[in-house]
């Protein structure tokens, strides 16, 4: 048995792995337990004759046997999808661009870009997917996607520690903002003074690594009180609107807030940054991973113009 006879089904997990970064999150995203994900990898392994895999506490990291067969398996992945959407009848899909993107820059940025190229470049097919920061840039090493929108807050390293590094270009930056209730008393000024933040209610997102309290404001002194959960930033939003809590908001996600909602620039304290970057690995793009970058590059332009 050699590794020619590996089958799709371990190639997929094993890609998934390599992109969730935990065996427990591959297994979710392909609805499989994890000790099947676990045969599935042991069986790549086997085939290949090494460790692919560097098990680590904190999740999994790829070996430079695993990198080689990352990179080849990715392709011979979609050569096989390709094939699947030929012979069910749909045209091949010759300009399609794969891009991945962090919640807040989807809910704004994406749609921009999508609705700009249907207008200029109607022959690009933009296929998109939502993911965490960590996660995309794994994406983007697998060769999953082509262009990912990715968001940094100081000290603003670099995503990952990986070779050759990605091409990193800054998007926007912009100071974190807070969403308050139109009836809350802080929605009566035109700023929040952060020593006003302490005692308040906050909706914030699921307590993990890839997101850590996201909704709370950042280096606040005190163990914050958190009333609501929600991974998704419409959500809390609405919890808002709602009178629910407070909840810290990307600015460029500001035009998505619902009536009932004022968003707020904080002031005291260190300034709170965030960048939006629009990342790829450093071999040359397609020309349409060019033209979708040059989209992408032309809406956060217009979306960080004053109003």
């Amino acid at each position: 048995m050699d590794f020619t006879d590996v089958s799709l089904t371990a190639l997929r997990v094993f890609r998934a792995v390599a992109e969730q970064g935990t065996f427990t999150a591959a297994a979710g995203s392909l609805g499989y337990t994890q000790s099947a994900v676990s045969r599935q990898i042991a069986s790549v392994e086997r085939m290949a004759g090494t460790e692919l895999l560097e098990r680590r506490r904190d999740g999994v990291k790829l070996t430079a046997a695993g990198h080689l067969v990352l990179r080849r398996a990715t392709r011979v992945l979609e050569q096989i999808d390709a094939t699947a959407r030929e012979l069910s009848g749909l045209p091949a899909q010759t300009a399609t661009v794969r891009v991945g993107w962090f919640p807040s820059a989807g809910a704004a940025l994406l749609p921009k870009t999508i609705a700009a190229l249907r207008r200029t470049h109607p022959g690009i097919t933009v296929r998109s997917r939502e993911g965490s920061t960590p996660a995309l840039v794994r994406a983007l090493r697998a060769g999953s996607v082509d262009l990912a929108l990715l968001g940094s807050e100081p000290p603003f390293r670099p995503p990952d520690t990986e070779s050759p590094a990605l091409i990193l270009q800054t998007l926007t930056e912009r100071s974190l903002c807070v969403a308050v209730p139109a009836t809350h008393a802080l929605a009566r000024s035109d700023y929040i003074d952060v020593a006003d933040l302490h005692g308040q209610q906050w909706i914030a997102g699921p307590n993990t690594t890839d997101d850590r309290l996201m909704g709370v404001w950042p280096g606040l002194d005190e163990r914050p009180e958190i009333t609501h959960t929600a991974r998704d930033w419409l959500a809390k939003l609405q919890l808002v609107a709602a009178g629910c809590g407070l909840t810290t908001l990307p600015a460029i996600l500001a035009p998505a807030a619902p009536p009932g909602v004022r968003i707020l620039p904080v002031r005291g304290g260190p300034q709170e940054q965030r960048r939006l970057l629009l990342a790829h690995l450093p071999s040359p793009l397609s020309d349409a991973a060019t033209r979708t970058a040059e989209a992408l590059r032309a809406a956060a332009i217009e979306l960080d113009l004053p109003r």
